[in-house]
Formats: C-alpha cells, structure tokens, sequence
C-alpha cells in the first residue's frame, strides 16, 4: 500500500477525486456540484470541507466553492491512476461493457494496493489513457499534455476526432457508446441551433443530435482538412 493510501480513507478519497474532477472541468468545485457527483446532502458536504479544509487538503471560499491544495492534487491524482487502470482491468481484461467501467472501477479502485499496480501495468501494455481517453497520472502524478478542446468549438464542417469522455457517468457513457460516439472516432459538427443549445454532428456517415451539456463532454482534436488535388 502506498504512502498516500495510508494517510486517507476510502471516503476522503472519494472526496477528492470528486473535488479534482469538478475543478479540472469548471475550475473551482462548487459544493452544491459536489453533493450532487457524492450523491449526500448539502449539510454532509459542508462537514466534509470543513475537516477537508482542516487537515490541509482543500481551499474553502464561500460563495465561490473549493480548490484542492497540492496535498490534496497529490492523492487525488493517485487515486484517479488507480481508477484509471482500474476501468482498462474492466475493459481490456474483464470485458465488461465500456460505459459500465466507471461505476465498477469506482468500488474497485481503494483496493488496488501499490503492490498490485506495477505488474497490472505490465499486464494491460502500460496505457495512456483510461478507456473514455482520459490520460493516466505517471506515479509522480504528472498528466500528458492535452490539446483537446470541446466539441462545442469546433466550427461547422471543421473535422474532428473524439479524444476524450470527460463525464464518465453510466448514462452519459452508453448513450456516446450507442450512436458510435468513442475515442478515435472521426466526427464533424454539421449545424448549430440559433440558440446554441443543439448540435447536429456527422458520425460514420450518420447525422446524430446531441444537446449541449453532452457535446461539451465530447472533447476532441482538430483534423486538417484535406487540399484537393490538382490535376496537371
């Protein structure tokens, strides 16, 4: 078990891999946000970032919400690679279905030791990325530069290819799943509605809908596009 596994409990650490999830996506954690990912009242959260705040883990600004201190980024990155490669377990080895590997790899993910974590490296050919595409943390706790930005900037007709599921949730995850929407597929945003909030997108020569809030989950890298040939 490793040194950080010692310092925290299974319930502290859910608490900040949560925080460092809201906080990557919008910045800060607000902690109406934050009940709602931990599924507890707001009453829980607010004693929870109160002996958070006390034991060094988090910042607390009223109002504006929490922001992990670098303790706290250190065990939740450790958790998060430990979560990571548990859902390639799931997924390479287990063959469970891809939008299931969240849930499971959150139950499975405080009884990965660090005894276990080398050799289930070396088991699942050390990858990169988590399935959803989301990089793994090295065991120093450093991410791979990402260039990937949300589907919702992509211009109409510029190409695309999906990188990344930054909302991992069950629902979410086998919706993407059903209308081909994974890592490594080519898309292109064809139209926007006036008002911003649908967005009609090519997949596999199929146009599919998708509202915003799931588009911005959609993180993709930009394709060049392609010169046409000229004939001499």
């Amino acid at each position: 078990m490793t040194l950080l596994q010692h310092e925290v409990s299974s319930s502290v650490e859910e608490y900040l891999e949560s925080i460092y999830r809201l906080q990557d996506r919008d910045g800060v954690a607000k902690t109406k946000e934050l009940a709602a990912m931990m599924r507890v009242g707001l009453g829980t959260v607010t004693n929870t970032v109160t002996m958070l705040e006390r034991r060094g883990y988090i910042r607390h600004e009223p109002y504006r919400g929490v922001t992990l201190t670098d303790r706290g980024r250190r065990i939740a990155l450790d958790v998060i690679r430990r979560h990571r490669l548990a859902e390639r377990l799931i997924t390479d080895i287990l063959r469970m279905d891809w939008g299931k590997a969240h849930e499971a790899a959150c139950r499975l993910e405080h009884g990965l030791h660090g005894s276990v974590i080398k050799p289930l490296e070396k088991a699942l050919g050390h990858p990169k990325t988590c399935p959803h595409g989301n990089p793994l943390p090295t065991k120093c706790g450093a991410l791979q530069r990402d260039e990937s930005m949300s589907l919702t900037e992509l211009k109409p007709n510029q190409p695309g290819i999906v990188s990344k599921i930054v909302d991992e949730s069950q629902e979410l995850l086998q919706y993407l799943s059903s209308i081909g929407l994974t890592p490594g597929t080519n898309i292109k945003v064809k139209e926007v509605s006036p008002r911003g909030e649908l967005f009609t997108i090519e997949v596999a020569d199929s146009e599919r809908s998708l509202a915003r809030r799931a588009a911005t989950c959609v993180h993709v890298l930009k394709r060049a596009r392609r010169t046409p040939r000229v004939e001499e």
